[in-house]
C-alpha cells in the first residue's frame, strides 16, 4: 500500500525507538554478518547534520547546459556526480512531480499545470488513484527540521503546501533574494527547494538552444543566481555543523509542450568529478504475463480495418520454448477459434501469425506458421499486410530479412478492436526480450525489408515518413517506452517489470556500446533520483511502499564522503 497520509510523528518515533532498543539488545549478544545498509547516522564518524538543497531550473536541457558551460555549474562539476541526459519530464508540472515524489509519469500521471492527476489517463482500466508523497513530507515525518520552497510559480507552491516556509515571490531575482534570506535567517532549515523559471521563458523566442543568445544569456544569469545562493549557503553561521548536499536539475529541457532531456548534478565538497552515463544495452525481460507494455489509447491509429496495408517488425530473443503465449498484438484473447485482431504467438521455437475478425462478422482464427525460427539468440521478425482486393489480403512473414511464408486473411474481414497494442505474454506465459518495435502504415517490399534489417538509425529508413510507431525499448529506467516515430504514442509498462542489462548482447537494430566494459556500473539519470538522493542523504530509509523509482546513486560512492 502506498503511503498517502502523514502518520503521527510522536507515535512513530516511540515505536521506532522501541524497535531500535530491541535490535541493539539482540545484536549485542552474538556476532552476526553485517546487515544491509539502512543509512543510519552511525555510518558516519562526524556529527554534522545532513541537509538538502534542491535547485530546479525549468527548461534547461542537458545538451544546452553542456554547450553553454556556465561558470558556477562548471565549478560545481569538479565536486559532483552529474548527467546531461536525465530522462525528460513530460511537462512543467509532470517533471516537478517526478522530481519531488521520486516516481515517473507512468505512476503519478500528473501532466497539467493544476498538478491534478486525471483518473486512468493510461486507459488501463484501473479506477483507483494512487497519490505519491513528496520529498518534504518524508523529511518532516522523520526529521525535526524546517522545510522551505521558493518559487514564482503559485501552482508549485500550492502543490508543496506542506512546507514550513514558502515566501511569495514573482520573479527569478526575487527567488534568489528570498532564498538567501532564508539561508541567513533559518538556522533549523533542513531541506530547501528552489525554482527558477526565466530560462524556459527565454527559449520561447528563438528556441531552447545554446545558439539562441537570449536563451544563453538567461542560463548564465540564472547560473549567477545559483552562485550567489551557494555562497550564502557556505556563509551560514551554522555551516560548520551542517553537511549539505546540493542537487541542481531541471524539470525538463525545452518547453512544457515539447520537452527534451534535462540534467542533474549532485554536489558535495568531498565528491570527486564523474559524469554518470548509461553503458551497454538495457531492455525489458517480458518474463511473465504480468509484465506488459501497451499503448492505452491510439485514437484508432493502429486499427487496420479490412483493407489497410501495414508492416510490424520487432526484434526478439526468447529464453524459453513455451507453448502458445501471444507475445505481441492488437487483439482480443483467443477463445477456441474466436478472436478479433492480430497477434504473434510462440509455439516452442515456432513463430505463428494469427488473424481473425469474429467480433466484426468475419472469420475466426487464421494461422500461419514459421517453424524453428525463435531459437538461438536475437531475431528480427517482420510481418507485412497487403490489401489486393476484396478477396485477397496477403500477410507475409520474414525472419532476419528473409521471406518465410504468406497467407490470405481476407476472410477475417475487419480486424479492428478496442484492445490496445500490447507487448508481453497474454493467453499464456513466456520469457523473452524485445527491442526496436516498429509499425509502418504501408506494406514494405521484400527488398526494403532485407536491406534494412540491421538499420541502426530509424530516421534513415527509406519509409520513415510511413512510420507510425517506433519503440526502441532501451530507456533503462522508469515505465514509459518513448515513441520515436514522426507519429504515434508512447507505451506504458505494467507489472513488476525490471530493466535488464545485456551489455553488448544486442539485436541487429541496436549499436553496441563501444565504451562498454564488463561489470562497469551503468547509470540512467531520472528526475526521481532527486527524491531518492534527498532521502538517502537525510538517512531516511526508502521503503518499497513509497513506490519510489529514483536511484540514490551516491550510495555507490560512499568512500568519497564517509570519512
Amino acid at each position: 500500500m502506498t503511503f498517502i497520509m502523514k502518520i503521527n510523528n510522536k507515535i512513530y518515533n516511540v515505536l521506532l525507538g522501541f524497535c531500535a532498543i530491541g535490535v541493539l539488545g539482540y545484536t549485542g549478544c552474538k556476532k552476526y554478518n553485517n546487515p544491509d545498509a539502512v543509512y543510519e547516522d552511525l555510518k558516519r564518524s562526524n556529527v554534522k547534520q545532513r541537509k538538502v538543497l534542491i535547485i530546479g531550473v525549468d527548461g534547461l536541457g542537458g545538451t544546452e547546459l553542456q554547450a553553454i558551460a556556465p561558470a558556477n555549474f562548471t565549478a560545481m562539476q569538479k565536486n559532483g556526480k552529474y548527467s546531461f541526459t536525465t530522462i525528460k519530464g513530460v511537462s512543467d508540472a509532470g517533471g516537478w512531480v517526478s522530481l519531488l515524489t521520486g516516481t515517473g509519469f507512468a505512476k503519478h500521471q500528473i501532466l497539467d499545470d493544476n498538478f491534478e492527476r486525471v483518473q486512468d489517463r493510461t486507459g488501463t482500466g484501473h479506477t483507483s488513484i494512487t497519490s505519491y508523497r513528496n520529498v518534504l513530507d518524508y523529511i518532516t515525518q522523520f526529521k525535526t527540521v524546517k522545510t522551505g520552497v521558493v518559487t514564482p510559480w503559485a501552482n508549485l507552491r500550492k502543490y508543496l503546501s506542506n512546507t514550513d516556509l514558502a515566501p511569495v515571490v514573482s520573479s527569478d531575482i526575487a527567488v534568489k533574494d528570498s532564498t538567501i534570506a532564508l539561508l541567513n535567517a533559518q538556522t533549523n532549515l533542513g531541506a530547501l527547494i528552489v525554482n527558477f523559471r526565466d530560462v524556459e521563458a527565454a527559449g520561447i523566442s528563438g528556441g531552447y538552444t545554446a545558439s539562441n543568445e537570449t536563451y544563453k544569456t538567461s542560463v548564465n544569469k540564472t547560473d549567477g543566481y545559483i552562485g550567489d545562493i551557494l555562497a550564502a549557503l557556505k556563509a551560514r553561521k551554522t555551516y560548520a555543523n551542517e553537511d549539505w548536499l546540493v542537487i541542481l536539475t531541471s524539470n525538463h529541457g525545452g518547453s512544457s509542450a515539447s520537452p527534451t532531456s534535462g540534467f542533474m548534478l549532485a554536489y558535495h565538497p568531498l565528491l570527486s568529478q564523474l559524469e554518470l552515463k548509461k553503458t551497454g544495452f538495457t531492455t525489458i525481460n517480458f518474463k511473465t504475463s504480468a509484465i506488459t507494455a501497451i499503448v492505452p489509447n491510439d485514437n484508432g491509429l493502429y486499427n487496420m480495418a479490412d483493407n489497410k496495408d501495414f508492416t510490424v517488425q520487432m526484434q526478439t530473443k526468447f529464453n524459453t520454448s513455451n507453448n502458445y503465449p501471444q507475445f505481441l498484438g492488437k487483439s482480443t484473447l483467443l477463445n477456441s477459434n474466436t478472436m478479433t485482431g492480430w497477434f504473434w504467438m510462440q509455439e516452442g521455437t515456432t513463430w505463428n501469425l494469427e488473424f481473425g475478425g469474429s467480433g466484426n462478422g468475419g472469420g475466426g482464427k487464421q494461422q500461419l506458421q514459421m517453424v524453428g525460427v525463435l531459437a538461438n539468440g536475437w531475431h528480427t521478425l517482420t510481418m507485412t499486410v497487403k490489401y489486393v482486393n476484396s478477396t485477397t489480403r496477403t500477410v507475409s512473414a520474414y525472419v532476419d530479412g528473409v521471406f518465410k511464408n504468406s497467407y490470405n486473411v481476407s476472410a477475417s474481414k475487419s480486424i479492428n478492436t478496442t484492445e490496445p497494442l500490447k507487448v508481453g505474454a497474454f493467453g499464456g506465459e513466456s520469457d523473452y526480450y524485445a527491442a526496436n518495435l516498429s509499425i509502418f502504415n504501408t506494406a514494405l517490399d521484400a527488398t526494403t525489408i532485407a536491406n534494412n534489417v540491421s538499420l541502426k538509425d530509424i530516421t534513415k529508413h527509406p519509409n520513415y515518413s510511413n512510420l507510425i510507431g517506433f519503440w526502441a525499448i532501451d530507456e533503462g529506467a522508469e515505465g514509459i517506452l518513448g515513441n520515436k516515430a514522426p507519429g504515434g504514442y508512447n507505451m506504458f509498462l505494467g507489472g513488476q517489470y525490471k530493466w535488464t542489462p545485456l551489455g553488448i548482447d544486442v539485436p541487429a537494430g541496436t549499436t553496441p556500446d563501444p565504451t562498454y566494459v564488463q561489470g562497469a556500473k551503468s547509470f540512467v539519470s531520472t528526475l526521481g533520483d532527486a527524491t531518492a538522493l534527498s532521502l538517502y542523504w537525510m538517512n531516511i530509509k526508502i521503503l518499497n511502499d513509497y513506490g519510489i523509482d529514483g536511484n540514490p546513486f551516491l550510495n555507490q560512492f560512499e568512500l568519497e564522503f564517509l570519512k
